[in-house]
């Protein structure tokens, strides 16, 4: 029986310490079965991930799973590695399964029963478990089967949708403890009918923090259960707080029921459960002993080609090998050890009574083996083919070259476009450069600080530090510039007066908005347990929540609405119209707050998911509609703009550019706010309100500053405001810090691929905001052009999409690569699955979104510039015609 999600501590208690009594209560026969002896307790730890498809693996082949697994979890594949489940196939046994379909899709055509239920449908608390407790009865009073599986759902998703603490958690324990006393029950009558004996193992895939999800290495994550109940009193003493190893309930099981331990199982035999429950001799506990340790001197051989126990003489050294570097010969002496006192026990057996201490020395050596094996062997899991790596490190370093040398190569191009603007031709200026250093440095020290797993932990510090450090030094810039310069170039003194000090307060708004962003999640991995904003607006309640977040909606829409009217200002009749259309989907997400959003998880509110599928509807016929049709009516229908002159066909090229831009860049962010208030957790509604003020106090500042500042430098601002923000919405390297219940809004029936998409849209929701901005600043930006490719489509092109495209590229890149050689390095590192590889993950999410972003970017500004080009070709075309 699998309870998905179940933590040991709601069972066992935590060091030493029984369960809370509300816990106690909601399971008192469990309870009952652990103070009379009959039930064995273990906290089981789960490595990393701590998802349910590696973890069902693990508890049936006894192999340590990777992190790749995370991504196959979504995808569930057939196990081809050696596991109990094939073996109890290969004996003759007929298997059962109700549950987690996931079972099915690992063993194919095994169970002779099955009926599978969808593990990502979170929404669903009740009739997930209710699907495999209605077959209870029916296998219960059957006797066909050897194997029966029940894999309950239910609790997992209530710690998905409430966390720890949810109201809904107590009565699914008490459901829970209700189907053990019923298979209970039905075991002990079948053993008053001798129907043989039956072991009921109640396990956990894996615990969940307090907030109900799980993925990463934190203690409540990794503290899953094992329950070995069966007939026989356990001598009526409460054993709860052994801690095991979740692969070690495998060779345990098949040692138990007489099939060979699967070849890869890096577990070691729980001896104090198989005693009791067996009944066995101290001669046969020693025989299983000696067979999982020549399972384990197997895998070893085929691990270390090297490994010659036989060779090794000193078994009297062993203790000393404990400090020697030499693990192999540390692993033959305890070997050989174990396996000498227990020839010496078989032989003095016959001879004579052997005591107690005897046995139990024969126990420990072997235990000892056992142990430092199984840690040799989990280590090992991680070693890769050198080789393959080398070349797919190769291959970043090349990806990465490239996008440097392009933006190098444009960095050239630009500079020499801009002899004569204020920026270059002011000799005063031309020395401003700290900006430029401080970026550089910025990177580097985010590339260096990737080689903690410290840092690694509590990255949000690092990019908020650094984040409200560059936009001092923007502020910086800003102050003496306008302190220092007559701007001799500008028209009227007093209107750049104005601007300047407008972009000083903007800068100190973006300033003040990150402060408030660093406090609104606290802590990261380590410091979870600080307070912040978050915290303090959940113990206020919700209505505190949803007047926030009904506020940041309304601002959210109403700064949209703003902006076309100012767009329409020329003309009222169609700026009346416009805000209408416009306003309809922010209306839409403001019926769903206020009407749907406290029960878009109850499992039968289907108006709210079909409400919620209007929505989604609506928004990709805004954003598709806007990008298709904006540029052919923003178009103007005489040809009165052109000019033989190339730099005015240039200038009228880019006004028209950018007037089609801005409006695509303003819906592109208007709809992906729209999206982010249905998805996000209510509390984070406000937090990205201020990263969206962030970004556009950002964009305006940096393009009305009459290039005070370079291109690249501008849009890494950008980058790094995304990068805060992600870690500001509550993100860390950890997998538990995934909204998955947000993956599940608007769905009607499981789909991976759209969970999967929401759930990418949640969790990126920052870097994909400000990569989608790049529009509105391409729109905004006063690009420099060369004179002599002024009429070049190409070169116009290019210097458009150029720097918000590459930068983000080339930053990403250089992470990436970074990060690659950090983890190959960190590959036997003690925290490799707990740190790196999570982070790992997340690099390679981050990356996907980078280039997914600037893709959109590229081809929106290519798309739009094409068809500008096209038409002024024509009416150029049409003009040429008609003077002749």
């Amino acid at each position: 029986m699998v309870i998905d999600g179940l933590p040991a501590e709601f069972v066992l208690g935590k060091d030493g310490h029984p369960p809370p009594e509300a816990l106690k209560e909601a399971m008192p026969y469990t309870q009952s079965l652990l103070d009379q002896g009959r039930a064995i307790g273990y906290h089981a730890k789960a490595a990393s991930p701590t998802v349910t498809m590696p973890r069902l693996k693990a508890m049936v082949s006894g192999m340590i799973g990777g992190f790749l697994d995370v991504a196959f979890n979504f995808n569930t594949q057939a196990l081809l590695e050696d596991n109990i489940i094939v073996q109890f196939l290969r004996v003759g046994w007929k298997m059962v399964m109700h549950g987690d379909e996931t079972w099915l899709k690992l063993f194919p055509g095994m169970f002779v029963r099955h009926d599978g239920v969808s593990s990502f449908f979170v929404k669903d608390t009740i009739q997930v478990d209710h699907n495999v407790s209605r077959h209870l009865g029916f296998e219960l009073n059957r006797t066909d089967w050897n194997l029966l599986i029940l894999h309950y759902l239910g609790l997992d998703h209530i710690g998905h949708i409430g966390g720890r603490e949810s109201a809904l958690m107590a009565p699914k324990l008490r459901e829970m403890d209700e189907t053990i006393k019923i298979i209970d029950q039905s075991v002990l009558q079948s053993q008053d009918k001798d129907e043989g004996g039956t072991l009921l193992l109640v396990v956990s895939d894996h615990g969940m923090t307090r907030s109900g999800n799980h993925g990463g290495s934190s203690y409540e994550e990794t503290d899953s259960v094992a329950l070995f109940i069966g007939q026989r009193n356990y001598g009526g003493i409460k054993v709860t707080h052994n801690k095991v190893n979740q692969v070690d309930i495998v060779p345990s099981l098949a040692l138990l029921f007489g099939v060979p331990i699967p070849k890869n199982n890096v577990g070691m035999l729980l001896g104090e459960a198989l005693k009791p429950l067996t009944g066995i001799t101290d001669d046969q506990l020693l025989r299983l002993l000696e067979l999982n340790s020549w399972q384990l001197l197997r895998l070893l051989h085929a691990q270390f080609p090297d490994l010659v126990y036989e060779k090794v003489s000193c078994i009297a050294s062993c203790e000393e090998n404990f400090v020697s570097s030499d693990q192999l010969q540390m692993l033959c002496c305890l070997y050989l050890e174990a396996a000498s006192l227990h020839g010496s026990w078989k032989t003095q057996k016959g001879l004579r009574s052997m005591s107690a201490d005897d046995h139990s020395s024969v126990i420990a050596a072997y235990h000892k083996f056992l142990r430092v094996a199984s840690e040799c062997l989990s280590r090992r899991a991680t070693d890769k083919p050198f080789g393959l790596l080398a070349c797919g490190v190769a291959a970043m370093f090349l990806s990465s070259m490239i996008f440097l040398a392009l933006l190098f190569s444009l960095c050239q191009e630009s500079l020499v476009g801009e002899k004569g603007s204020f920026f270059c031709a002011n000799a005063s200026l031309r020395g401003w450069y700290f900006d430029e250093i401080f970026n550089l440095f910025m990177v580097t020290m985010v590339v260096i600080s990737m080689g903690s797993s410290s840092m690694i932990e509590e990255e949000q510090y690092i990019w908020h530090f650094f984040t409200v450090s560059f936009h001092l030094v923007v502020l910086r810039k800003l102050v003496q510039s306008f302190t220092s310069q007559p701007m001799q170039n500008m028209k009227n003194i007093s209107t750049a007066s104005k601007s300047r000090h407008l972009q000083i307060y903007l800068i100190i708004v973006v300033l003040v908005s990150g402060r408030f962003l660093r406090g609104w999640h606290q802590g990261g991995v380590n410091w979870v347990y600080l307070p912040d904003i978050a915290k303090w607006l959940t113990q206020a309640g919700n209505a505190y929540i949803k007047m926030l977040q009904l506020v940041s909606a309304i601002l959210i829409i109403s700064r949209h609405l703003l902006s076309v009217v100012w767009l329409k200002r020329s003309n009222r009749k169609y700026a009346t119209l416009a805000v209408l259309i416009h306003s309809f989907p922010g209306l839409l997400v403001l019926l769903y707050i206020t009407k749907y959003q406290d029960v878009a998880f109850t499992e039968s509110n289907y108006a709210a998911t079909s409400f919620t599928q209007i929505i989604y509807a609506t928004l990709i016929i805004y954003v598709a509609g806007t990008v298709f049709f904006a540029p052919w009516v923003m178009l103007p229908r005489n040809s009165s703009f052109l000019s033989n002159d190339p730099s005015e066909f240039q200038k009228s090229f880019l006004i028209m550019v950018r007037g089609a831009s801005y409006v695509v860049g303003s819906i592109y962010i208007y709809c992906w706010c729209l999206l982010q208030l249905l998805l996000q957790q209510p509390v984070n509604t406000a937090a990205f309100l201020l990263i969206l003020i962030q970004i556009l106090g950002s964009i305006w500042c940096f393009t009305n500053s009459d290039h005070l500042f370079r291109e690249w430098v501008e849009v890494s601002a950008l980058y790094y405001v995304g990068m805060a923000g992600h870690f500001g919405l509550g993100n860390t390297n950890t997998l538990a810090t995934i909204d998955v219940a947000g993956a599940f809004i608007g769905v009607s029936n499981h789909s991976t691929l759209l969970s999967g998409i929401l759930m990418f849209v949640i969790t990126y929701a920052s870097p994909v905001l400000s990569m989608l901005s790049m529009v509105v600043y391409i729109a905004m930006k006063d690009t420099v052009v060369r004179k002599s490719q002024e009429h070049a489509f190409g070169h116009l092109v290019k210097m458009l999409i150029g720097f918000p495209c590459l930068v983000p590229l080339g930053l990403n890149s250089i992470l990436l690569i970074a990060y690659t050689i950090v983890l190959l390095l960190m590959r036997n590192h003690l925290f490799v699955w707990s740190v790196f590889s999570p982070k790992y993950l997340y690099v390679c999410a981050t990356t996907a979104s980078v280039c997914f972003s600037a893709t959109i970017v590229a081809l929106t500004i290519a798309y739009i510039s094409m068809v500008v080009f096209r038409h002024m070709q024509d009416q150029r075309f049409k003009k040429d015609m008609a003077s002749h």
